[in-house]
């Protein structure tokens, strides 16, 4: 009898287990649907995004070349053999036109202007007494009290004294001159490049005492290959950027009549009215602005590169990021023009593109 009450508690718990087990694998089953659709409709990522701008694109040339002066003046000894007395300029000075640069000792010529004009007055009065002589020889020309030969002596010693004087004072007004030159004026307004001049130094006529740049004014002068010059003209901007400065204005002045037989580049030159860090002899690039167009444009953060391609991630009605192959032009600033591949009106990821794959659901959460 226990026996028999034994076997059948054991049958059935082994149907109390068998009940259980079932009963698990049924809600396993039914919950797993559930699981893989919540899965399945949670966004791969938050994303915010862009539609494609009508953006003005500069058509750019880029060039290099050396800054220069745009005209240089050399300032230079007018006298021979004086000692330089004082230097009043040095390099980097600002000067204006006529401003004395410097000064050459003067106490020779004004001992030999004083000597000229005591030379002078002498002839004056060699000029007077002949003059008096002349008058009285025509007065008497009639009475022959004077032979013609006297006469004619006389007349001529009064032109003789007249270019005697003359002379004399053109001797003076050239030792006024020289006087003059013993002060060293600017040519121009600019700014001192170079001095050569020291004090105490005997100068002979001609030798260079400064160099200014005219002005102030500088120029970039761009090499610029032959087939490329036909799209510059005088007139057009561009834009210089010195070694370690910040980018500089410019026009076009001119374009060289010829282009260098060996690199076969011609030379634009071009006027930067504030050079601000840039200086004659750096050698800095540069850019020209060719022309201007419209085109669409994008965040360069918006386009992907994979397998050397350039795409986007475009966003549909579903929520779904859907990649397209993009054909890129030129950048400017932090856009890049899209060519092709791209409808104007398209809802374009603005940045992480990288993170998402054809068909992925995605969250949008604005506009940046």
């Amino acid at each position: 009898m226990n026996k028999r009450w034994w076997a059948i508690g054991a049958v059935g718990g082994l149907l109390g287990l068998v009940a259980l087990g079932v009963a698990a694998q049924a809600s396993k089953g039914a919950s797993a649907p559930a699981g893989q659709a919540a899965s399945a409709a949670r966004p791969a990522l938050s994303v915010q995004t862009v539609a494609p701008q009508s953006t003005p694109i500069r058509i750019r040339l880029s060039a290099h070349g050396s800054v220069a002066a745009w005209q240089e003046a050399s300032v230079g000894s007018e006298v021979q053999g004086l000692r330089l007395a004082e230097v009043r300029a040095q390099v980097g000075d600002t000067v204006k036109k006529g401003q004395v640069l410097a000064v050459f000792a003067s106490e020779t010529l004004r001992a030999e202007l004083a000597q000229l004009k005591a030379a002078v007055a002498e002839a004056e009065a060699s000029l007077a007494e002949a003059a008096g002589n002349a008058q009285r020889a025509r007065d008497l020309q009639s009475s022959g009290a004077l032979s013609g030969q006297q006469i004619q002596q006389m007349l001529t010693a009064e032109r003789v004294a007249q270019a005697r004087l003359d002379a004399q004072r053109a001797a003076v007004m050239a030792a006024e001159v020289r006087l003059k030159q013993t002060e060293v004026l600017a040519p121009d307004n600019g700014v001192v490049s170079v001095r050569t001049a020291n004090v105490g130094a005997v100068m002979p006529a001609g030798q260079e005492l400064f160099r200014l740049i005219r002005q102030g004014r500088l120029e970039w002068r761009a090499e610029v290959p032959a087939s490329e010059l036909p799209r510059l003209k005088p007139g057009m901007a561009a834009t210089v950027t010195p070694p370690g400065g910040t980018p500089v204005a410019g026009k076009v002045r001119l374009l060289a009549p010829t282009v260098d037989a060996a690199t076969r580049n011609g030379i634009v030159h071009v006027d930067l009215p504030n050079p601000g860090a840039a200086r004659a002899g750096m050698f800095a690039a540069g850019e020209f602005e060719v022309s201007e167009r419209s085109g669409l444009t994008l965040p360069q953060s918006a386009v992907v590169l994979r397998d050397g391609f350039s795409y986007v991630f475009t966003v549909d009605a579903q929520s779904k990021a859907r990649q397209q192959k993009v054909e890129l032009g030129r950048r400017q600033g932090d856009r890049v023009e899209v060519v092709s591949g791209l409808p104007a009106n398209a809802k374009v990821v603005a940045s992480g593109g990288g993170f998402l794959g054809d068909g992925d659901l995605v969250r949008v959460v604005g506009s940046p």
